[in-house]
């Protein structure tokens, strides 16, 4: 854990993250916070979001799996550990070395990937301006899914308790305002007030909802905003509700990419992770899947059935049925269909890759063409080459991988295999078949296997 713990700047506003509990219903080996919504674990958009609202350093409270999940968002925010796990309104107050100095704290669950930051920051202005113990967010539902009632006073104006579901009255069970424990505290209330929380006696454990009636009996406010997004207010506590909230972060990321200029032929079919980046003009095609922070500029055309992964595609560029992994692509190239670029392939301005192609860890110069059925393996490749179809670039002999080289303006001849390593000079050629085992000189035709100079070429 960071050293800073202990000595906190003075802030407006710091998040608190509760992030300890086992999740054991989702029945992994993997701590729940770790699990991906949108191409990103749980706890990476908590932060991200706190972040957004806060524009601090959020306090991650974190107990099972704490260091994986340290881990998983190194630097960006502050942990303090729950040793044992007794309950939300302990979690809260072992952020206090953290965060004891902040004029105001929010609170929320680790697993609740789809809270906006306007909606933290809608309860932080309630609190500034009502000057409340609490703001708190509610759900206006009919479905109560075992959530606490919310129960206000005659006005309806201030929150008094809120009921755990086992607990309620008949009229309880009734009201359709649920509470979904996201909260804004006064920080020079809040910290006292925890330490005033009492054991629940069924179960022994704290919990942040006692801190209502206790603010209520302090004669502080409580207010709530309320919400009808229920989406947003999605808890992850099983696999179903993993695919819930993948479904409805899928659906709010199409929705702001199409908002933003790009069209999406087909959204249901359309998989977009959270840190993609699309530029406007841009059409995406059904069965279309963008990962991790993969970027598409402006007039291209994606898909259909294409995946790209951590890719970064330049403008005007047309990529049909295939697949690119940790590639770069420059502007007006075509690929594919059925091409496969692997990690480190780079393709220069106005390429072209064609069908059933594969690039690994090479470069493949502006304005050249690449046939279909060829692979380029380590190699760099000049500018207006043309690789013949089922030309190999043989870039392992057993125990190392060797590279190739070709020069500008070089014509590859169908089925060539170039043995690494090896130099094709500028403007070379290789008749169709040949094996290439030594370099090539420059305006020199081979053929042949092993192939053997012909004569030059201009």
């Amino acid at each position: 854990m960071s050293d800073d713990l202990h000595t906190p700047a003075p802030m407006h506003t710091i998040a608190v993250i509760l992030a300890a509990g086992m999740g054991t219903r989702m029945k992994s080996t993997r701590p729940k916070m770790l699990h991906t919504v949108g191409g990103k674990t749980l706890i990476e958009h908590c932060v991200a979001n706190a972040e957004r609202a806060t524009g601090t350093k959020p306090v991650v409270v974190v107990g099972h799996g704490a260091e994986a999940v340290e881990q998983a968002v190194m630097g960006r925010a502050n942990f303090v550990v729950q040793a044992e796990q007794l309950g939300t309104g302990h979690a809260a107050l072992q952020a206090y070395s953290a965060a004891h100095d902040a004029r105001q704290i929010t609170v929320n669950y680790g697993d609740m990937p789809l809270l906006r930051p306007e909606t933290f920051q809608s309860l932080i202005t309630l609190r500034e301006q009502t000057r409340a113990a609490v703001t708190m967010l509610t759900l206006a539902t009919d479905n109560a899914r075992g959530f606490g009632r919310v129960v206000r006073n005659a006005s309806g104006e201030r929150v008094l308790a809120v009921v755990e579901e086992v607990a309620c009255t008949p009229e309880q069970l009734a009201l359709n305002e649920v509470n979904v424990g996201v909260y804004c505290f006064d920080g020079a209330w809040v910290w006292n007030a925890l330490r005033r929380v009492q054991p629940n006696p069924k179960k022994g454990e704290y919990f942040v909802t006692d801190l209502i009636e206790i603010a209520n009996a302090d004669g502080r406010e409580v207010r709530a905003i309320v919400t009808n997004d229920a989406d947003e207010c999605v808890g992850i506590n099983t696999r179903l509700d993993l695919a819930d909230a993948e479904a409805a972060l899928r659906t709010r990321i199409n929705r702001a990419h199409m908002l933003g200029g790009v069209t999406l032929t087909d959204p249901a079919s359309t998989y977009i992770d959270a840190a993609v980046e699309i530029a406007s003009d841009t059409v995406i095609l059904p069965n279309t899947h963008l990962f991790g922070h993969t970027r598409i500029g402006t007039g291209s055309r994606i898909g259909p059935n294409t995946i790209l992964i951590e890719s970064v595609i330049g403008e005007r560029c047309e990529i049909v049925a295939s697949m690119l992994e940790s590639s770069a692509v420059e502007d007006d190239v075509h690929v594919g269909p059925f091409a496969h670029f692997r990690p480190g392939a780079q393709v220069g301005r106005g390429a072209h890759v064609g069908n059933f192609a594969e690039i690994k860890n090479s470069v493949l110069g502006a304005g050249s063409h690449m046939g279909h059925f060829s692979y380029l393996g380590d190699t760099t490749t000049g500018e207006h080459v043309n690789i013949g179809a089922g030309t190999i670039t043989c870039n392992y002999d057993g125990v190392k991988k060797s590279r190739t080289v070709i020069g500008d303006h070089a014509f590859i001849g169908s089925d060539t295999l170039l043995v690494a390593p090896v130099t094709v000079g500028e403007g070379a050629q290789t008749g169709a078949g040949s094996v290439v085992t030594k370099d090539i000189e420059a305006h020199t035709l081979v053929v042949g296997v092993p192939a053997k100079v012909v004569r030059k070429v201009s």
